[in-house]
């Protein structure tokens, strides 16, 4: 049996570089123009192309989401403040219940909550807007 012998000449593995933000957005921002091949791009800066196509359709995703949610109109959601005024001797009950009404487009949602149980009603709200 023959013995091969390793020289020095054998290629070492190259390490996963890792790219910052400004750098992905820089690449994606030129591959992105008109009349630009991505594979141009990716020889300029010594990338891979299928690496640096996954970042431009990343983007691309993300844009139109952006565009998604500018063309459903929704405007900002906004918390208008309360007062709650305690049951005074005498004087006639408040509302018993907490009343959240939400429209998008032609929808509209209403949901009752106990008073007695804001504190929960707020913690619900919270994991529904996010």
């Amino acid at each position: 049996m023959e013995e091969i012998e390793v020289g020095q000449d054998v290629v070492q593995p190259t390490r996963r570089r890792r790219h910052s933000k400004e750098f992905k957005a820089q690449v994606v921002r030129a591959a992105m123009q008109p009349n630009v091949s991505i594979a141009a791009v990716a020889l300029h800066y010594r990338l891979n192309a299928n690496m640096v196509r996954s970042w431009v359709a990343t983007q691309e995703e993300l844009d139109a989401a952006e565009e998604a949610r500018k063309l459903m109109g929704a405007p900002p959601v906004e918390f208008v403040p309360l007062q709650l005024q305690l049951e005074t001797p005498g004087v006639a009950p408040g509302p018993t219940e907490i009343q959240i009404e939400v429209r998008r487009g032609a929808a509209t949602v209403t949901v009752r909550w106990p008073v007695s149980a804001a504190s929960d009603c707020a913690l619900w709200l919270q994991g529904w807007l996010r």
